[in-house]
């Protein structure tokens, strides 16, 4: 397992674990921990899965250029003959 990875994994864990003790634990500051694991999610989990889904992908493959529209015209006029 890739290090990007195991720690992409241990925040998904770590955040999803801290909102679920701030719904079930009755303390003072569960509102926190559901808060900091919401911000560990779309500051942490999230960046870190994205850069190493699309590591070493072309991301003008999947832009809406003008390139890219010829390209899906000329397929779909190939596909209905």
């Amino acid at each position: 397992m890739k290090p990007i990875h195991s720690v992409t994994l241990i925040a998904f864990i770590a955040s999803i674990g801290s909102i679920f003790c701030g719904f079930i634990l009755e303390v003072e500051y569960s509102q926190k921990l559901i808060g900091f694991g919401v911000l560990g999610l779309f500051l942490v989990v999230f960046p870190l899965f994205s850069y190493y889904r699309w590591k070493g992908k072309n991301v003008n493959d999947y832009m809406l250029t003008k390139e890219n529209l010829e390209k899906m015209r000329e397929n779909q006029k190939q596909n209905e003959h």
